[in-house]
């Protein structure tokens, strides 16, 4: 075990998604750091080991939908077919779709007339498809509806890929602010009083504002906009209180947060910043999920042996090549030693005193050939070996290099924050397509606490 995981908790990730109190888990992190795979897995995982489970997803590329078999998600649960229901387990998908689920709060707080005018309005259609904060509200929006229908023991949820730790966090109360906010009081309040008192009101009142509204969004917008919240208003006391009631459950003790990063510094920056955040919010942190780490089964080979092995084989002259000597160079008993032993003489830490020599010459001319002669005319093949072999040494320098910058950045998160428990997931060769891949993320999930129960 290395001095990081060591000095730092191991994730259990089976004890977390079998505990039946946990109910919520909310896997969140900077985008491209492998959220979605991470909340698939945990899912299938969750539904083999016996529950039963929905995932969240809100990652557009469709990746889930894929991997999990189905031809598309939708702002529905889609049960999940071919995986082991032997612990009488389900798994169900979904993938958030922001402007049904906004259509879904209207038409429940509306009647048909009003809600067919909101659904209807320019204003609220730019609102429900792209509004700055729409997505993350409606995330959680959604999270509340799942958990109040009480039909899944387990819900993982995969945030959106927010470009600041902060944005998944405070988008739902920016959001629930703004429609709930003085600024929309203000534009409704013409509405509400009606008649001519009302256009009084906003003669007087809101001439100033309109005007300059009107210079800035164009005069068919702002007319859009008082419409809107005209038909909005039976709707808007609902927004905050559901922020609120959402914010309450991410707080829960069935909650869990697994904040999901790769071992890079901008990644694990915000990986901290993340733990920090939640911290701060009194919200439950369950550990970090430390994706696509490298390893090698060969780390007893530094980079910079590597480095001058592959130097001393693919520059010509550097090394003394004489018939016999080809397949000591790299002899691990040899390398690097001060003195050849006495029947062999391979890899010399410096030139040989006779290479390039004219002596060496006068030897290429009675037929032995300089060391670039024998390699191109005598043994063709051996030049090719050790140009592949100089390559592969070169490839796992920059391996062990990796490696070691991995180690340091995640020896700095663990330096700052030694409480979190960690799982790592090794890289694998490719992507996950399908539920065998999904499964075996879930194994190396869990591998972590099983080697250290075991030690």
């Amino acid at each position: 075990m290395d001095t990081a995981a060591a000095s730092s908790a191991v994730l259990g990730v089976d004890a977390l998604i079998d505990d039946p109190g946990t109910r919520i888990v909310v896997c969140c992190g900077s985008g491209g750091v492998g959220k979605t795979t991470t909340a698939a897995a945990l899912g299938l995982r969750a539904a083999e080991r016996g529950r039963k489970v929905v995932v969240l997803t809100i990652d557009p590329a469709r990746r889930l939908a894929q991997s999990m078999g189905i031809d598309a998600l939708d702002n529905t649960p889609r049960r999940v077919k071919g995986i082991d229901d032997s612990a009488s387990g389900e798994l169900h998908a979904m993938m958030l779709d922001m402007k049904r689920t906004f259509d879904e709060i209207v038409e429940a707080h509306a009647d048909r007339e009003r809600a067919a005018t909101i659904l209807n309005n320019p204003f609220y259609q730019s609102l429900s498809a792209g509004f700055a904060g729409t997505q993350e509200y409606m995330a959680m929006e959604k999270l509340g509806q799942l958990r109040a229908r009480e039909e899944w023991d387990l819900i993982v949820v995969d945030t959106p890929p927010s470009r600041s730790a902060l944005d998944f966090l405070d988008a739902p109360k920016r959001l629930g602010s703004f429609l709930d906010g003085k600024l929309i009081r203000l534009l409704t309040a013409p509405a509400k009083l009606g008649g001519r008192a009302g256009m009084k009101f906003l003669n007087v009142g809101m001439s100033m504002m309109t005007g300059t509204l009107g210079k800035l969004l164009g005069g068919q917008l702002l007319k859009d906009v008082q419409t809107f919240v005209a038909a909005m208003d039976t709707t808007f006391g609902g927004f905050r209180t559901r922020a609120d009631a959402t914010y309450k459950l991410l707080q829960a003790p069935g909650t869990a947060f697994l904040v999901v990063a790769a071992p890079e510094r901008d990644a694990l920056r915000e990986a901290a910043y993340f733990v920090e955040r939640l911290a701060a919010e009194e919200m439950p942190l369950a550990g970090l999920v430390l994706n696509r780490v490298h390893g090698s089964g060969a780390t007893q080979l530094s980079a910079e042996r590597a480095l001058a092995a592959a130097e001393n084989l693919a520059e010509a002259r550097i090394v003394d090549q004489v018939g016999g000597k080809a397949g000591l160079r790299n002899s691990p008993d040899t390398y690097g030693s001060s003195e050849p032993p006495a029947t062999e003489t391979a890899v010399p830490e410096a030139p040989s005193s006779d290479a390039g020599s004219p002596a060496a010459d006068r030897t290429s001319a009675d037929g032995a050939g300089t060391d670039d002669d024998r390699s191109t005319k005598g043994s063709p093949e051996g030049r090719t070996v050790e140009q592949l072999t100089a390559g592969l040494l070169r490839l796992h320098a920059e391996r062990m290099q990796l490696l070691s910058r991995e180690q340091r950045t995640r020896d700095r998160f663990t330096a700052l924050h030694p409480e979190v428990a960690v799982a790592e997931v090794a890289a694998l060769p490719g992507d996950v397509h399908d539920l065998a891949g999904l499964r075996h993320i879930g194994d190396r999930l869990a591998a972590d606490a099983s080697s250290a129960e075991a030690s």
